[in-house]
């Protein structure tokens, strides 16, 4: 971990007024130079770490004014804060900027297959609050990917470049060998390493993204979480997966939606569940209570009908939460517990006792301290 006395800017190798562009091109620049699959010295995987944590306070806005004003890293130590995503791609299998510069490096090859130049879908999960889940929300997040080269706007292309037939493969992506064995001539078929299965290479390539059309980059992007959104369900942002080669589509970022637990709802679809306490005359004699609802600053009135017991539920209409993609809402469901009093006051028993001989209940009677006295003693 970086000390907070380090120099970020001196780290990336940028001046203290440098430009977002230039400390994006200046963290790209040096991560290739110091990336373990690209760099043998002991101290690659320590200086490349460093130099992500450099990148990461100062591409935010928000840290970066934080540490230009108490020269102190924020959240040092937690990679890039509350809004940041550290994820593993659902679908490709990479996770942080480490991997994704390792996919880079290699130009997308994996296990020797023909390379798809269309960029693959990411996934990532976001949690919400149930109150969040009632209004809708608004979400940004951070999270690191190949994004369209902003020096050849995805092409790949120099600016004398142009693409041509790959020579090593005559276009196919695939090479065969043949080699000779006691049993004869074996025949096999590899991607081809000089285009990566693609067919066609770039003369005059762009010098930022190496021909690719994409870079490493962490991207900012905001999420719409609709009203009424269930727990697990799925949301696509189009176009904001991995990035297309030279071009080609790019992939869509998934985002699995988690709600989090609540204090004082249970959801059951778009109902709620909440518990009341009722106090024992009340429950008697009925009443009208408020309760907070989960909708921000709704009061909900329940009436408890006279004669309510423990363990009955209340049902409240239109007081849940919204359906999805409709105006309307499902129900409250208020179960109640009756408290009984534990200690009562000399007037209250009196009158409790006078209910009791009208409703002909025999009580326990109350007694003399000398008489507890007595029976703690036998």
């Amino acid at each position: 971990m970086p000390s907070t006395t380090k120099d970020l800017y001196e780290i990336l190798g940028v001046d203290r007024n440098a430009s977002d562009a230039e400390i994006k091109k200046a963290f790209r620049h040096k991560a290739r130079e110091l990336h373990p699959d690209v760099n043998d010295s002991p101290t690659a995987e320590d200086e490349f770490k460093e130099l992500n944590e450099a990148y990461d306070v100062l591409s935010d806005a928000n840290k970066r004014a934080q540490y230009d004003r108490f020269g102190t890293i924020p959240g040092a130590g937690s990679q890039g804060g509350p809004g940041y995503v550290d994820f593993e791609d659902i679908f490709g299998g990479f996770g942080g900027m480490g991997d994704i510069f390792s996919t880079f490096f290699g130009g997308g090859a994996r296990g020797g297959r023909t390379v798809s130049k269309e960029g693959r879908d990411m996934g990532i999960g976001i949690d919400v609050t149930l109150e969040q889940v009632a209004s809708g929300t608004k979400r940004e997040v951070v999270y690191d990917r190949l994004a369209p080269c902003p020096d050849c706007d995805g092409t790949g292309l120099g600016e004398d470049g142009h693409e041509v037939q790959c020579q090593e493969c005559g276009g196919s992506g695939r090479v065969v060998t043949v080699q000779r064995t006691f049993l004869g001539d074996m025949q096999s078929s590899t991607t081809c390493g000089a285009c990566h299965g693609t067919g066609s290479v770039i003369e005059g390539a762009c010098e930022e993204c190496e021909g690719q059309g994409r870079v490493p980059d962490r991207q900012r992007v905001s999420v719409e979480i609709p009203a009424g959104i269930r727990d697990g369900q799925q949301l696509k942002v189009s176009g904001f997966g991995e990035a297309g080669m030279q071009g080609a589509s790019a992939g869509d970022l998934i985002v699995t939606v988690r709600v989090k637990p609540h204090e004082n709802f249970e959801r059951d679809g778009n109902n709620l569940h909440a518990a009341i306490t009722v106090p024992m005359v009340q429950a008697a004699l009925g009443a009208e209570l408020e309760v907070d609802g989960i909708m921000e600053d709704e009061s909900v009135k329940v009436k408890v009908p006279a004669g309510t017991q423990a363990g009955d539920v209340v049902r409240m209409k239109g007081h849940g939460l919204p359906r999805l993609g409709s105006d309307s809402r499902g129900d409250l469901f208020v179960h109640v517990d009756v408290r009984i009093p534990k200690k009562l006051s000399k007037r209250e028993r009196e009158l409790l006792e006078e209910l009791a001989s009208e409703m002909g209940e025999a009580v326990s009677q109350k007694k003399s301290p000398l008489e507890k006295i007595r029976d703690a003693f036998n």
